[in-house]
């Protein structure tokens, strides 16, 4: 008896110590992988200099507020109650449970939102809770997608004017490449931050993902303040580049009747103005949650934008305007490549069919659509006709990548032991039956390949080239707000 257990006693030792053995052996064999994924990777990054281009960005900024959410944020059974009983997506936040309700909505899902409250006493109180509580951490930073863009394009070696108005203290916040052309103001518009990590539980809710909820009470943004100012500076600029963003502060704005569609048609003709022929147009995506609103876009801006730039959230969003004529208010937060390459092939067609079907009528200033940048927590997507202007698509697919990993680890370096990937070891190519498969290729990591999408309307089709890169991806959060201004900017600047 005294023998089988100490047999019993040192196979179950060897077991254990096997087990730390091989789990040991599986880590080093995952950082090795890591680490030659990351120098082929940095390869791709500074294979080609970037050649000080002219950038001018639009519009507004803002001085944003960090919060840990599940430490700022109080749960309670009703919420969680109420959560358990229906979806909770409104469009304009009116208290503080529905506050709470929509918060809850997309923390669980791991989704990126950013909403508007017109409640501007709920909206002050939760910001001076934030800045005053002495148990919960906070921080300032400049915030807004333009000078968030611009910083980013400006580090990275281009020339920016930059379409904004903001506070004096805020402006210091700027890099000195960074030319603001908006004037200053006493008060700068705040947006509060709620940050969240992977696993992080509030109540009984977990999140999937490491993502970010803003809350806004803009006076400033909505009305494009700095359009004017920034519209007499771009007379002699001369851009290269021309990106549009922060428009999503318009979304379900209570504008006086008639003036949000003469704010959009003022972005319209200073779109339509750069028709030099070497100035491209970027379109910046965001979260966008009116109906109305979208489809305004659809009628001003995005039909005179070469590229657009967007995640899983709001690539799903847009595809389903376009094609049901309905909002999508939240995706999958984990998409595959498939799925979404589908949904940017049908995106990239539809808005080229448009284009070709009202040439004709709408004057030459139209553009056809000729790059999507889609960026997800795993995986950058670049879709980019082949016939364009846009340059070194796989070089740039390969900083958008180690971007979104310096940026969320808010760390200049990429260090393969804070990092994971998430992608298998490969992909197929559509969500199609048959459709082929990559194999993942530690040394070759960025997989580019060619295709011919065919449009309708008796269009003509377009040869693209298609490029996947996997993200080394931060495992310890430390910030996710502006992820996706930084990376399309880093993108951006190497195709320019």
């Amino acid at each position: 008896m005294f023998s089988l257990l100490s047999t019993a006693t040192m196979l179950g030792a060897f077991t254990a110590l096997f087990a730390i053995v091989f789990q040991a052996y599986l880590t080093s064999n995952e950082l090795v992988r890591l680490t030659v994924i990351l120098q082929h990777l940095r390869d791709l990054e500074v294979e080609f200099p970037v050649s000080n281009p002219r950038v001018a960005i639009g519009y507004g900024s803002c001085s944003d507020l960090h919060v840990r959410a599940i430490d700022f944020l109080e749960y309670n059974n009703k919420i969680g109650q109420a959560l358990n009983a229906s979806e909770y997506t409104f469009d304009d936040i009116t208290n503080e449970e529905e506050f709470l309700l929509n918060f809850g909505y997309y923390f669980q899902r791991g989704a990126a939102a950013e909403r508007f409250t017109a409640n501007r006493e709920l909206f002050m109180s939760l910001v001076q809770r934030a800045k005053k509580s002495s148990t919960i951490q906070h921080h300032w930073a400049l915030g807004g997608n333009a000078p968030v863009i611009g910083t980013r394009m400006a580090m990275e070696g281009a020339n920016v004017l930059l379409g904004a108005k903001m506070s004096s203290k805020l402006k210091t916040h700027l890099r000195p490449e960074v030319r603001l052309t908006g004037s200053l103001i006493e008060d700068d518009d705040i947006h509060l931050i709620l940050e969240y990590s992977t696993g992080d539980t509030w109540g009984d809710l977990v999140s999937p993902r490491a993502n970010r909820y803003i809350l806004h009470n803009d006076h400033h943004n909505p009305y494009l303040s700095s359009l004017e100012e920034f519209n007499a500076a771009l007379a002699g600029f001369e851009p290269h580049l021309f990106v549009v963003s922060g428009l999503q502060m318009m979304d379900n704005y209570l504008y006086p009747v008639g003036v949000r569609q003469q704010l959009l048609e003022r972005v319209r003709s200073q779109m339509q103005a750069q028709s030099r022929a070497q100035t491209l147009i970027h379109f910046e995506m965001a979260s966008f949650v009116e109906l109305e609103f979208l489809q305004l876009l659809l009628r001003t801006v995005l039909p005179y934008s070469d590229s657009i730039g967007m995640n899983e959230q709001e690539l799903d969003n847009l595809q389903q305007v376009l094609h049901t004529g309905r909002i999508s208010l939240v995706a999958d937060c984990n998409p595959r490549v498939a799925h979404s390459l589908d949904q940017a092939r049908a995106v990239f067609r539809k808005l080229n069919e448009e284009y070709h079907l009202s040439r004709s009528s709408s004057g030459a200033t139209r553009r056809p659509l000729s790059r999507i940048h889609l960026h997800t927590l795993a995986y950058q997507a670049f879709i980019v006709a082949k016939d364009g202007r846009w340059r070194y698509t796989k070089q740039a697919a390969a900083k958008a990548s180690l971007t979104a990993h310096r940026h969320v680890c808010a760390s200049t370096i990429v260090n393969p032991d804070a990092a994971y990937l998430q992608m298998d070891g490969s992909f197929a190519v559509s969500a199609e039956p048959g459709a082929r498969r990559i194999h993942f290729n530690n040394r070759e990591p960025v997989s580019c390949w060619e295709e011919t999408l065919e449009l309708q309307q008796q269009a003509p089709s377009i040869v693209v080239e298609i490029c996947v890169a996997p993200v080394l991806i931060c495992k310890h959060a430390k910030q996710t707000v502006g992820a996706g201004d930084n990376i399309s900017g880093a993108g951006l600047v190497l195709q320019i």
